[in-house]
């Protein structure tokens, strides 16, 4: 069990691979910089993630993962009307419009789940638990009568999921969130259309 202190700097640690890693690419980034950035020596480091850099990267796929969900609330867990919905996509949109080429879902999906399998599975692990709040706010429509009864909702939260993460890939190789509002918009258009 860490001290206050002691859960601070490994706090301090995970938000500084995480922001090198936003900014310079998971193959760039080395423990010395790190330990720069959160003014850590090594030994602190290691301290923290005795087996190096691939646990110090589930750290970081673990802390951007809970980031994702956190910052959609409370709009994900209240899906329950069509104010609500589109409260969602605003957030959605304009929390990675802020965020840029620096976003904590592409780095995630894009540079630190493909490089170690237990990143895989907090990656999985999010996308089910997205996947399960979008589906639930979805039946909730549907039981409403606000959807139709054919639409397939885990089918529907698994396209909304993909349409965030195409639209987020292109606002990070372009720098515009205008096909991440698009996709959504029209995944939400296919939703409220009776």
């Amino acid at each position: 069990m860490l001290t206050a202190k002691g859960a601070a700097t490994r706090d301090r640690i995970v938000a500084a691979a995480a922001a090198e890693i936003r900014e310079r690419g998971i193959n760039a980034v080395k423990l010395d910089d790190v330990g720069r950035r959160s003014r850590t020596g090594k030994s602190q480091l290691f301290h923290y993630f005795p087996d190096g850099k691939e646990q110090l990267l589930l750290a970081v796929a673990e802390r951007e993962a809970e980031q994702v969900l956190e910052d959609q609330e409370p709009h994900l867990g209240q899906l329950t009307s069509w104010d609500a919905w589109r409260d969602w996509r605003d957030v959605v949109v304009e929390k990675y419009r802020r965020q840029g080429v620096n976003c904590p879902l592409g780095v995630l999906i894009t540079e630190i789940g493909r490089h170690t399998p237990a990143a895989q599975a907090v990656t999985g692990q999010l996308l089910a638990q997205w996947e399960r709040r979008l589906r639930g706010g979805i039946e909730e429509m549907q039981a409403a009568g606000e959807i139709r009864a054919d639409v397939d909702p885990a089918r529907a939260s698994a396209a909304l999921i993909a349409a965030i993460q195409g639209g987020v890939a292109i606002l990070m190789a372009s720098g515009s969130a205008t096909h991440l509002e698009y996709a959504l918009d029209l995944c939400l258009d296919y939703l409220s259309s009776s």
